[in-house]
């Protein structure tokens, strides 16, 4: 005995109940949520790492130019700086402040200030001519940023006069506000140096 089908019949045999494809719609949309929240999850931990490693790299290269020019000076001395106002501390005046200018050779009128302006918040470098400010970095949170030390006896200790052979300490604070999709963070970023010539 032959079963014939009619091409109706066949058809229906071929084709997915409305059962079937509602389950492979909602496992698919299960599988694409998925890879999404995977995606958007790598791309904020790249966002976390890449404020970081910028940071990092900003520090390394402004302390090391830092470090270069103190190494290298004839003299360095910590300053207060307050707007456009530079003073240099009184004898007998602990050696801390907002400023720190650096005296590349015996000339004077020559030198390089790094400050922390206080009204902006922003740690800046400068030289002798006018209108030479850049700005290294904004949100910084402490004022004083250059201690001079000695070390005495294993420690060092802040002085208050300026030495021949003391270590300049550098120590910077700023906070980087909340940004679409990126955290919050503060940062704390300290080196020491002296002066490789000591006469």
């Amino acid at each position: 005995m032959k079963l014939h089908l009619s091409t109706t019949d066949a058809g229906r045999r071929g084709g997915f109940t409305l059962m079937e494809i509602v389950v492979a719609m909602g496992i698919f949309v299960l599988v694409i949520s998925g890879i999404l929240a995977a995606h958007l999850v790598g791309l904020r931990m790249y966002q976390t790492n890449e404020t970081k490693l910028a940071a990092t790299e900003w520090a390394r290269r402004i302390f090391g130019k830092i470090t270069d020019e103190v190494r290298t000076c004839d003299a360095v001395q910590i300053w207060n700086v307050t707007g456009s106002n530079f003073s240099s501390l009184l004898p007998g005046e602990t050696q801390q402040g907002n400023g720190l200018m650096i005296y590349p050779t015996t000339d004077t009128n020559h030198f390089i200030v790094y400050y922390v302006n206080t009204a902006d918040q922003t740690f800046r470098r400068a030289t002798e001519a006018a209108g030479s400010a850049v700005i290294l970095a904004d949100a910084v949170t402490n004022t004083l940023v250059f201690t001079a030390k000695s070390l005495n006896g294993g420690s060092f200790q802040v002085l208050s006069n300026s030495q021949n052979n003391e270590v300049i300490h550098v120590k910077l604070e700023f906070y980087r506000p909340e940004r679409f999709q990126q955290d919050a963070d503060y940062y704390k970023l300290e080196t020491s140096v002296t002066r490789r010539a000591l006469q």
